[in-house]
């Protein structure tokens, strides 16, 4: 009935406005020419703008094709496992070939492929699609919901990053995906908030935008009037399952981290303090007689830990980071984060009725993978010609890979990109079971099994990921 009404109007509008030129005196029909060009003047420039903008930066955002194992929806049983389709975004970010998207489009995967987009033939014309090349997973931070892809091509058209902490609410802004699987769409919007915190236990800071993003979206580019990617399009809020003007975006800043730490690592090194804090309540503040109601406070200081060596105190309240007003728990989190380890940060803190500067150095947070990576001689251990340092699997090494299947293989302590080898896919994690079909014990067995290859020969590892078998095919150099 509505589409119907709608439909009613059209001519309706169209035949009234078609008799009311009739109405008007020839004479008449030439006055204001002139204004209306000097308007139209503007809106043209702005309009050739936004198609050389979008021109320029499309071809270097990619669909996303994952084929993955999940849980499918059958009532009244559980165990029950389904193959899944899965569409998202993904933007170039360097020529060689790798990808950003994120990490929930590739989570499952067992295949993973990428459209390019290949540029109109003509002036303005759309991008069309272009070849569909086989990607390779790097690595995946769950914690930031971003994953690195490589395809094996150069020449890819990468798209430079901007400075997300550049942005002022209200810049104009562009959303790049495949919503609903449709390639390379372009919705304009605004930037609502620079950095929203939209959950205070998930302490992570969003560009807000009212840029329209759908399902399809997610590991898109938001990129700034400039044409260069100030965030990662991630999520909406939606009751409807569509866009209400309610998009977040990682900013670029933590994504250029995570794509640098997993193309070094294959996993993500992180900065630590040395505390736990949260974000200031009323009732909390009532409860604790604080002079503030708002902010963020010390819950939990590690013995022998930087901090504690600072002279920070449980119930400190944190006022300013390095000088700048501190507004959110995620802001703390992400600033320490990502900095290299031994970088110190101020924090202004109110105890009691006192206010104090401390200054407390940054270290870096070592998972179970960094201290046996720690144990081990990096030369002693290194596969060069897969880029890999690693280990044979036993008892002692077994209780850091959670879920091992099958409890024998070498196990990917890092990625040795300083050793040239071939971009094999493999990740920090990793357990190699066999090459070309031949098991895999010990390093000597992958190194000797290795040798057999002539450059161009085709390799195929049987390895376990996070307890599910896959293969990685590539052609050795």
């Amino acid at each position: 009935m509505h589409r119907a009404n709608v439909k009613s109007l059209v001519p309706f509008v169209v035949a009234v406005s078609c008799a009311a030129l009739l109405l008007v005196p020839t004479a008449l029909l030439g006055q204001g020419r002139p204004h209306r060009e000097a308007a139209v003047g503007p809106l043209r420039q702005l309009d050739d703008a936004i198609e050389s903008l979008v021109r320029r930066v499309s071809p270097s955002v990619v669909q996303v094709l994952v084929t993955a194992v999940g849980s499918a929806e059958a009532p009244g049983r559980t165990g029950v496992l389904q193959q899944e389709q899965v569409i998202g975004s993904g933007v170039i970010v360097d020529s060689g070939g790798f990808i950003v998207t994120n990490a929930h489009v590739v989570s499952g995967a067992e295949r993973v492929r990428v459209v390019l987009a290949e540029a109109g033939d003509g002036e303005g014309a759309r991008p069309l699609p272009g070849p569909v090349l086989g990607a390779r997973v790097i690595g995946f931070d769950k914690a930031t919901d971003l994953a690195l892809l490589k395809v094996d091509t150069t020449g890819l058209p990468a798209l430079p990053f901007g400075e997300a902490t550049s942005l002022r609410k209200g810049a104009v802004v562009f959303a790049i995906g495949s919503p609903a699987g449709l390639t390379n769409s372009v919705t304009m919007g605004v930037v609502s908030s620079v950095a929203r915190e939209v959950d205070p236990d998930h302490p992570l800071v969003y560009i807000q935008t009212d840029a329209p993003i759908n399902p399809g979206n997610s590991g898109g580019a938001l990129v700034d009037a400039g044409g260069t990617l100030v965030g990662l399009n991630t999520f909406i809020l939606t009751e409807g399952g569509g866009s209400e003007g309610l998009g977040f975006a990682i900013p670029s800043g933590i994504v250029r981290f995570v794509v640098a730490e997993l193309r070094t690592y294959g996993h993500v090194h992180r900065s630590v303090i040395g505390i736990e804090a949260q974000e200031i309540t009323p009732t909390l503040a009532k409860g604790l007689g604080l002079t503030r109601d708002w902010g963020i406070i010390v819950s939990d200081v590690a013995p022998g830990g930087p901090a504690a060596g600072a002279g920070l105190r449980i119930g400190d309240v944190v006022v300013s980071l390095n000088g700048r007003p501190l507004g959110s728990l995620s802001e703390l989190v992400t600033d320490v984060t990502m900095r290299s380890g031994g970088q110190p940060v101020t924090l202004a803190v109110v105890r009691g009725t006192q206010r104090l500067s401390l200054t407390i150095p940054v270290i870096e947070q070592r998972d179970s993978l960094d201290r046996l990576m720690g144990s081990v001689d990096p030369e002693k251990n290194l596969v060069r010609r897969i880029g890999i340092v690693g280990v044979p699997v036993d008892s002692a090494n077994a209780s850091f890979i959670p879920d091992l299947r099958l409890p024998t293989g070498v196990l990917v302590l890092a990625r040795a990109s300083y050793a040239g080898g071939v971009e094999s896919g493999l990740a920090a994690g990793d357990v190699i079971h066999a090459v070309n079909a031949t098991s895999i014990g010990t390093l000597d067995d992958l190194r000797a099994a290795l040798r057999r290859f002539q450059a161009g020969d085709p390799v195929v590892l049987q390895i376990e990921r996070q307890g599910r078998f896959t293969f990685l095919a590539f052609e050795i150099y």
